[in-house]
């Protein structure tokens, strides 16, 4: 099935570069879709197990992977690595100038510096002007935790947006000296309103373009949530190019994120499970939480790029989520299956989860008309009316005490 998902958020418009990887070229700015990076935890200089979270990376969703170059034996596995890889190699690099070099031979596709740790200006541009000869990108790297010490003092000993972008500034200008402009830029912080606003800033100093992320974001919830909130509202203000949750748990977690992330802004079209479900109330007649819990585990490997609905009543839930492509209702010991909206089934409520499973199955092969069309839906809409009547019955029209709250609302108003 293909599904169309218009880009919502006019982006601010950036050069591009290209990450030149032989089968799976990746554009990053320009008209080129927002990518998603993550970063191996491997010792690189293992090159077996190195590749195989590369590709466990690649099937949770990374575009492009970072692979530490902190040393000799890792840019001799990089060497290795590279040819083998399924997306682009990043090498990251630090304090020495010679990994850069040493990775450039090994072939990757882009380097990562950080101008905080990498100081002298001739190393710096030795390093992008071999760049520019091989044709690899440079995404300059900067780091609220390690800006240049003059920086600090210039800016209060303090960490400040206007000192990370001049941090980048001066890198750039540096790389501009030998002529190179294959540039992506972060100005990455573990603070987020720090981070939101040092990308505000840097968007308007220069149309390079830009991979944004909140380092040191934690583990999960609470470094997935940080991640959220810094990238989602530059993404939502047009800003961003390419991005990574750094996540204190496994990277194919930071993957997954970002490509969830994307497919929930419509910045990506959906590729994996999108599961709903209704809070729950005085109403429902199934326990909603356990069940969404239930079809997230059974789903979630699949790779069926569906949005999956699981609603507590038959009363209010195949509208509420009628433009899921598929969804089960809660009636008395069993479900109501629906497919944009529309009953098609009658479930046995231990068969639900196992129902929505080979529905799923069958719509992203063959698509919802056929779906729809592969039952009489008439018989289904008739038990799902006579559950709606029975539930507004026993239980009323409102449920939630909505009518007494309007009136206290009301009351204010005349007083």
């Amino acid at each position: 099935m293909q599904f169309e998902t218009p880009n919502r958020y006019p982006r601010r418009v950036t050069r591009q570069i290209v990450l030149r990887h032989p089968t799976n070229p990746v554009a990053v700015g320009g008209d080129a879709p927002i990518s998603v990076q993550s970063m191996t935890t491997t010792k690189t200089a293992d090159v077996d197990g190195t590749l195989a979270q590369i590709y466990a990376l690649r099937g949770a969703g990374a575009d492009i992977v970072r692979c530490t170059c902190n040393d000799a034996e890792a840019a001799e596995g990089l060497a290795q690595i590279v040819p083998r890889s399924p997306v682009p190699i990043v090498a990251d690099i630090h304090h020495q100038y010679k990994r850069a070099l040493e990775a450039l031979e090994a072939g990757v596709h882009c380097l990562r510096l950080n101008p905080g740790n990498i100081k002298n200006p001739d190393h710096i541009k030795l390093v992008a002007a071999e760049a520019k000869d091989r044709g690899v990108p440079i995404r300059i790297g900067v780091n609220g935790g390690s800006l240049h010490p003059d920086l600090y003092r210039k800016y209060g000993d303090r960490v400040t947006p206007e000192a990370m972008v001049e941090s980048a500034m001066t890198e750039l200008a540096y790389f501009e000296e030998v002529d190179f402009h294959d540039v992506k830029i972060s100005v990455k912080a573990s603070n987020v309103p720090l981070m939101i606003e040092a990308y505000r800033q840097l968007s308007e100093a220069t149309d390079h373009p830009l991979h944004l992320g909140v380092t040191e974001a934690g583990p999960l919830p609470g470094g997935l949530l940080k991640g959220t909130a810094g990238i989602a509202t530059l993404l939502s203000e047009g800003i961003g190019d390419t991005i990574r949750y750094s996540l204190t748990a496994d990277p194919v977690e930071e993957a997954r994120a970002g490509k969830q992330l994307l497919e929930a802004l419509g910045l990506r079209e959906r590729t994996g499970l999108d599961l709903i479900a209704c809070p729950s109330c005085g109403r429902a007649e199934i326990d909603v939480i356990g069940l969404a819990a239930e079809a997230q585990q059974a789903l979630a490997d699949k790779d069926l790029p569906l949005q999956v609905a699981v609603m507590g009543c038959v009363v209010n839930g195949p509208g509420e989520a009628r433009d899921a492509d598929l969804g089960i209702a809660g009636g008395r010991d069993k479900g109501h299956l629906f497919v944009k909206g529309r009953n098609v089934a009658v479930v046995a409520q231990d068969e639900m989860v196992e129902t929505l499973v080979e529905w799923a199955e069958f719509i992203t092969e063959h698509g919802v008309e056929a779906a729809l069309a592969r039952v009489d839906r008439e018989e289904a809409e008739a038990e799902a009316q006579r559950d709606r009547a029975k539930l507004l019955v026993e239980r009323g029209a409102d449920v939630n005490g909505a009518g007494a709250r309007i009136e206290r609302i009301r009351g204010i108003e005349r007083r």
